[in-house]
């Protein structure tokens, strides 16, 4: 009989942990509860392709007795594909023109940044290229004008990226930025303003920056000592 929650597994989820997977790894096993993607001795490994806000209260409550790992993708590269609407026309395939990028996992991040400053919790990042399937749901799609997604493939891994204590999160500030706002932070590494202000959410909860006072009225901030 297939392992639980296999059933309902999308092929992304199903693709990264195979990816993941090392010697030795039991799938699908029930912790405290809780249903995990992977075990590997002592750690748990947890697979998460949506909105992270969905799994707070696991993580949250697993990384109180448990090393856990979180792996989290984001699409360096997507291709588009759009299941014929009717027999009168095959397929379509299309490259986005949206290209993510490592800070953007902030935007979810930002739902539990105190777990970052948990010695049992880490996070990997992987950087992926995927395909995102869509079909024609009329009224029930009208967010994308009809469209809604059917399920998402793995293309390929291009990177990773481990963050496992508070200071690895310095990663994400220019070496030279010194005493900074948000809106320093968004100049510097070309993101938007309102990403900028998440990291700076996040990076203050897990102590690795500072408020030291205000710039007009905008708060401003510093690297903590090490």
């Amino acid at each position: 009989m297939p392992g639980i929650g296999l059933l309902n597994e999308k092929p992304l989820h199903a693709s990264l942990k195979e990816w993941c997977a090392q010697p030795g790894d039991r799938f699908e096993v029930a912790v405290d509860g809780f249903v995990i993607d992977i075990v590997r001795d002592d750690l748990l490994l947890e697979i998460q392709t949506g909105n992270l806000a969905s799994i707070k209260s696991k993580l949250t409550c697993l990384a109180g007795s448990h090393p856990i790992r979180l792996v989290y993708p984001i699409a360096q590269e997507k291709w588009i594909v759009r299941l014929a609407k009717d027999d009168s026309c095959g397929a379509t395939r299309r490259k986005s023109p949206k290209r993510g990028r490592l800070e953007d996992l902030f935007w979810e991040m930002v739902s539990f940044p105190q777990l970052l400053a948990s010695p049992n919790f880490s996070l990997e990042v992987l950087m992926i290229r995927e395909e995102e399937v869509r079909r024609y749901e009329g009224k029930r799609g009208w967010r994308r004008r009809g469209w809604v997604t059917e399920e998402r493939r793995l293309l390929g891994v291009e990177g990773q990226m481990l963050y496992e204590e508070p200071a690895d999160w310095r990663a994400f500030l220019p070496e030279d930025l010194g005493a900074f706002t948000a809106r320093d932070l968004a100049q510097a590494t070309g993101i938007s303003s309102p990403l900028a202000q998440k990291i700076v959410y996040c990076l203050r909860q897990v102590g690795v920056i500072e408020l030291m006072g205000k710039r007009e009225r905008a708060n401003l901030y510093r690297v903590t000592a090490t």
